[in-house]
């Protein structure tokens, strides 16, 4: 398969990374020249889209492609990709599926409440309003071009380099304590073996909460993290006292449990990390956290 990724970020190179390892031509963008340079070191050919212009190889890529996913957030103006490159994208002979990573971040807040794929979106924030619509504009996209998009809500991501043992070992990391709060978290490779799964049963206009089994306040992950570690964990303290900017308090602003039960049952996925206990288990035993 030939697969183009705008955004190698942590989820988008991590699956990049995992389809190449299966033989597929993988391609993708990143934002700068030097981050281009230093993935075609790596072997993953990398274009820049960003603030250093457009590679015109982009072009090129599309029309090659089998699938397409979208890891770059959008804008005030909008999804960055389908206002550069719509055309290229409905005009791409082979293309037949197309994911763009969402967030359930445009859910809004439910007061700890479950909800699932069913549950109408309610973003509280600029940033999830601006997901919302751009969940929409991909759909569209695809009904009006006869290409199957699929939509992936991803819950807080953690993983190699990435959790709460690492904010452990730099002395980073907080307990920040709000009453109620509880949210999902998802691996990086349980986002890339939904992603797998997906393209193996294409379904249009699918939507999917790809979300672990166990919502959980936030100080608690750090207190399991501590407890891996045999070290004390930082002290509880409270939101109102943390000093969070506002970007930092906005992450507080939303509870909601979230279900991930149609990922499991149409795509049959199986997680490799059910919950954080399961994968910060994983990332201590391959060294991660406080010596």
């Amino acid at each position: 398969m030939n697969l183009f990724i705008f955004g190698f970020g942590f989820s988008g190179r991590t699956i990049a990374e995992r389809r190449a390892a299966r033989g597929d031509q993988v391609a993708g963008t990143v934002r700068t020249k030097d981050k281009a340079r230093a993935l075609a070191a790596a072997g993953l050919p990398a274009r820049v889209f960003g603030p250093d212009g457009r590679d015109g190889v982009i072009e090129t890529d599309l029309a090659a492609s089998e699938a397409l996913l979208i890891s770059v957030p959008p804008g005030s103006s909008g999804d960055p990709v389908l206002a550069a490159y719509a055309k290229q994208i409905a005009a791409a002979p082979n293309l037949r599926w197309i994911g763009y990573l969402s967030t359930i971040g445009v859910y809004g807040n439910h007061q700890g409440a479950w909800v699932d794929e069913q549950t109408p979106t309610a973003p509280t924030n600029v940033r999830s309003r601006e997901r919302a619509e751009a969940e929409q504009a991909w759909l569209a996209f695809g009904a009006a071009n006869n290409i199957a998009v699929h939509v992936f809500r991803l819950a807080g991501i953690y993983g190699p380099g990435q959790s709460q043992l690492v904010q452990l070992a730099r002395g980073t990391a907080r307990r920040i304590v709000k009453p109620g709060q509880v949210f999902n978290r998802i691996h990086v490779e349980d986002i890339a073996r939904v992603v797998d799964a997906s393209l193996e049963r294409p379904r249009a206009g699918a939507i999917y909460n790809v979300t672990d089994n166990e919502p959980a306040p936030p100080q608690d992950v750090v207190t399991f993290a501590a407890s891996l570690c045999g070290v004390e964990p930082p002290p509880e303290i409270s939101l109102d006292d943390a000093g969070l900017t506002e970007m930092g308090r906005s992450f507080y602003a939303e509870s909601k449990r979230v279900r991930n039960d149609l990922l499991r049952n149409e795509l049959g996925v199986t997680l490799a990390y059910p919950t954080y206990h399961e994968g910060l288990k994983a990332l201590r035993a391959a060294g991660e956290g406080p010596r």
